[in-house]
């Protein structure tokens, strides 16, 4: 197996501040708000608020007039001493929602995908694994992961982890409707393919209620490869 830890950071980059310049790491950015134009060694991107860029390159990343706010996660080997933050950049301001130290099967290619899942008031996502690891951001609402006999609570800007064959229950706030965001890698096998599987087969066959955004996915070597 190998080790490798997913990070997520919070980028907050001021109006027309200074490039802020990230080294090759496979990675995804979900602009939250404002706007960035993402530039790298063929080329550019420009990234409105709501849409993800997927790559490995060394880029740069050039806020708008206006500035951003961005999520970022990479993939790093286990034993890298850096954390991401944003040290050439002091004018920006980078905090790290979260790490998790995951384990991948080198027998496997794999993907990385960023979406966007939304549920109505009182939606709820029914008792299921997924095909890989991943670490979500409640954008709005408020979402309940019960696993493993636990049970936590997340609302706007906050982050959690979930191993991926680990089955979750996940009822969302019944006042207003959720979404969240999450970056998770994947088998290769499932590019364009949902990642979800239904523990029970009663629960398969009911209706969903979440809406599912794919935003992005990119086939990635695992650091080390």
């Amino acid at each position: 197996m190998t080790r490798v830890v997913l990070r997520l950071h919070e980028d907050r980059l001021p109006e027309a501040g200074d490039p802020v310049y990230l080294p090759a790491l496979a990675r995804a950015l979900y602009v939250i708000e404002g706007d960035v134009t993402v530039e790298f060694a063929t080329g550019c991107a420009s990234q409105p608020a709501g849409s993800a860029w997927l790559g490995e390159d060394v880029i740069a990343l050039m806020p708008g007039a206006g500035g951003a706010r961005l999520l970022r996660w990479e993939l790093a080997a286990a034993c890298a001493r850096e954390e991401g933050a944003l040290r050439s950049a002091p004018s920006a301001v980078s905090a790290v929602k979260l790490a998790a130290e995951i384990e991948l099967d080198p027998g496997f290619g794999w993907l990385m995908r960023c979406d966007r899942v939304g549920f109505p008031k009182g939606g709820i996502a029914y008792t299921h694994v997924h095909q890989g690891p991943g670490i979500r951001y409640c954008l709005e609402g408020g979402i309940e992961i019960e696993s493993e006999g636990s049970t936590h609570g997340y609302g706007p800007g906050e982050a959690w982890f979930e191993l991926g064959p680990t089955p979750v229950l996940a009822p969302t706030s019944k006042e207003t409707e959720t979404a969240f965001v999450r970056g998770f890698v994947l088998p290769r096998g499932c590019k364009g393919r949902s990642s979800i599987r239904y523990v029970r087969p009663e629960d398969a066959a009911r209706p969903k209620p979440q809406r599912y955004k794919v935003l992005g996915e990119r086939f990635i070597e695992l650091p080390g490869d």
